[in-house]
């Protein structure tokens, strides 16, 4: 069997550039959130930076992604549905394509509307001391982020029985960075809510990508969020390629 994934993500990246206001639906949530806290909470805000929105932008780009992902399910459910991922099966073409070319279009097209989001920021006053690794190391946390998520919209989009069910499972995942580090220090939640902010994957998440725009510095919160992507993407990766065995052979 051949590995057709470039010509299976070429196919998917066609449609969506067929259809560019998915990308730009998927950046509008995260830029009016941002604009929103920015411009009416942002002065209320007790965040220890003269700049909201520096403090803000890490939450708003997994945000953003959290929102993405919600179209690789809408994408695989399409697939499964009208018969063309059955079709697909039949033909010489390695199973793990199928899959791979779906979480790869979901790397692609995140990465267009985390680079919307950023020349958003941009224009409203972020600002960063970042060099050129730092910038690749926080690149390097964003797309493992979308890859772990990526594979955990695979399993409803091959489960689903509807469109909305193989996209509703992203709604708790878009509003999870209100109960993190993203928006305010956890210092500032009751006990109950700042214990849950201090142990979830994004709140590390934030922390390492401030760390390296703004301090320069690599702690152990790069290390805890690396261990919670790749952690997701394991685990996500082995039930939704174990769906697929079972649902296609």
């Amino acid at each position: 069997m051949r590995n057709n994934t470039g010509v299976l993500l070429g196919r998917l990246m066609r449609n969506i550039m067929r259809s560019p206001d998915t990308i730009i639906t998927v950046a509008i949530m995260p830029i009016l959130m941002m604009l929103l806290f920015v411009y009416v909470f942002g002065g209320a805000m007790e965040t220890g930076t003269d700049n909201y929105v520096n403090y803000l932008l890490p939450g708003i780009l997994l945000m953003a992604i959290a929102s993405g992902i919600g179209y690789t399910s809408f994408r695989l459910f399409g697939d499964v549905q009208s018969g063309v991922m059955a079709r697909l099966v039949t033909m010489p073409i390695k199973r793990s394509s199928l899959l791979w070319s779906h979480v790869l279009t979901s790397l692609v097209s995140n990465a267009l509307t985390v680079i919307i989001v950023i020349l958003v920021a941009l224009m409203i006053g972020f600002r960063t001391s970042a060099n050129i690794l730092e910038w690749l190391a926080v690149a390097g946390i964003l797309a493992m982020f979308t890859m772990a998520l990526t594979w955990l919209a695979v399993i409803p989009g091959l489960v689903a029985k509807s469109m909305e069910g193989a996209t509703a499972f992203s709604y708790p995942l878009i509003f999870l960075p209100f109960i993190s580090s993203a928006f305010v220090p956890t210092e500032t939640m009751p006990t109950i809510l700042r214990v849950f902010a201090e142990n979830q994957p994004v709140s590390s998440i934030v922390n390492a990508i401030r760390a390296l725009w703004y301090e320069g510095s690599i702690g152990n919160d790069i290390w805890t969020a690396l261990a919670w992507c790749v952690g997701i993407m394991v685990i996500a990766y082995f039930f939704a390629s174990k769906q697929f065995k079972r649902q296609l052979g």
